[in-house]
């Protein structure tokens, strides 16, 4: 065993139970988070393994974020406990901590990170300490209807990182953080050496869910192409479907600073509102990632008849479309509603950002890096989308 490992261990027969001691903690946590300059009690923080933590606190609080240290729970079966390498902010966490989104509080944001096995009670897995890993953004069952129907990311008992109470499974459940509680129920992908944690960090939310969106169309023609947003989910589609060979992807966005990128990942780069001459009923595959109802109306008068419509940016409330069924009947349209990916789409991205790291410049995409420490200042120039990604490094 090694000397966290037997720490952890002593200290978890020391005790009566930590996970249960967390729960008092938590009782302090609900009571003090009210206030803007709430900080641990002595007594709480670590005299052995120990973590820190950035605590949300909600969008209308002052601070916003609070910095705790604190003991790391012990593992329960099958679970692992990893530190967290880097992490980058993704547009959901901005939503959250505007007040778009609306989270639980207190809670660990972030679910986009690199990170590396520290200890595992995983006893049927390859995993070994050390090892540099990302990991599925969904804990899933395994055995519920949509689980053992390849949707395991809509399983009945589904948890989400980033996107909980603290309270809730030892209060490491968000890459905003030093380590990460990673549970049973969730795929986990070794990375190799190639991929940097730069590169890495955003492979389980952006590219999987692209991988998921592109493999709709493995039995489809797919020579010409629009995707609808120059996010980093644009970005990703694009290399994606020049690797499929499709010979034309044009990119549409609102900031005229992101063309260049779209060109490098091999789109074509247009304005959101800029006509493309002699396209229209001519588009093999539309795929939305602007998160804006109205994409569809421009672009179901590109998709040619018998075309696929992907949708995967509006995972909001107000998206109400704007289309009539007697448009997509008469057009023949395949409509798809893609969110989040299963374990294989995690798997195949890894694979691809492996066998296109010479290609494409992944280590562009993600901008300035900061400390956890200022993890509000990090939040704020992700606000400002100038890079992809804003990084963050515990």
């Amino acid at each position: 065993m090694n000397p966290l490992g037997f720490l952890r261990f002593w200290s978890c027969i020391s005790t009566t139970s930590l996970r249960h001691s967390c729960s008092n903690l938590t009782t302090l946590l609900s009571r003090s988070h009210s206030h803007p300059t709430y900080r641990l009690p002595v007594s709480f923080m670590s005299t052995g393994p120990a973590g820190y933590r950035a605590i949300f606190l909600g969008p209308e609080q002052k601070p916003k974020f609070v910095e705790e240290s604190v003991l790391l729970p012990c593992l329960e079966e099958g679970e692992v406990l990893a530190k967290v390498r880097a992490a980058t902010i993704c547009p959901s966490d901005i939503h959250t901590v505007t007040g778009l989104r609306k989270e639980p509080t207190p809670s660990v944001l972030g679910h986009e990170a690199v990170v590396e096995v520290v200890e595992s009670r995983r006893r049927d897995s390859a995993l070994r300490i050390g090892d540099r890993c990302t990991f599925s953004i969904a804990d899933s069952c395994g055995s519920c209807t949509p689980c053992v129907s390849e949707l395991p990311q809509k399983c009945k008992s589904l948890f989400k990182y980033g996107h909980s109470h603290v309270s809730i499974g030892g209060g490491f459940t968000g890459c905003y953080a030093s380590h990460i509680i990673i549970r049973r129920g969730t795929h986990i992908v070794p990375l190799p050496a190639e991929i940097s944690d730069r590169m890495g960090a955003p492979i389980n939310c952006a590219l999987a869910t692209m991988v998921n969106c592109v493999s709709h169309l493995s039995n489809k023609r797919c020579d010409s192409a629009i995707i609808q947003g120059d996010g980093l989910l644009g970005l990703y589609g694009c290399a994606l479907l020049r690797e499929m060979g499709c010979s034309k992807v044009y990119c549409q966005g609102k900031r005229p600073n992101r063309f260049p990128l779209v060109t490098k990942f091999g789109g074509i780069p247009l304005a959101a509102d800029e006509p493309i001459p002699n396209e229209e009923n001519n588009i093999d595959v539309i795929i939305e990632v602007c998160g804006s109802p109205d994409a569809l109306t421009t672009g179901m008068r590109y998709l040619r008849p018998g075309g696929t419509y992907i949708i995967a940016g509006m995972v909001h409330p107000r998206s109400e479309l704007k289309v009539t069924g007697e448009q997509l009947i008469r057009k023949c349209v395949t409509l798809i509603g893609v969110h989040n990916y299963s374990p294989t789409h995690l798997e195949a991205a890894v694979r691809f950002m492996v066998s296109t790291r010479n290609k494409y410049p992944y280590e562009e995409v993600v901008g300035q890096a900061f400390h956890l420490r200022e993890i509000e200042a990090a939040v704020s120039a992700a606000s400002e989308k100038v890079h992809h990604r804003i990084c963050i490094l515990p």
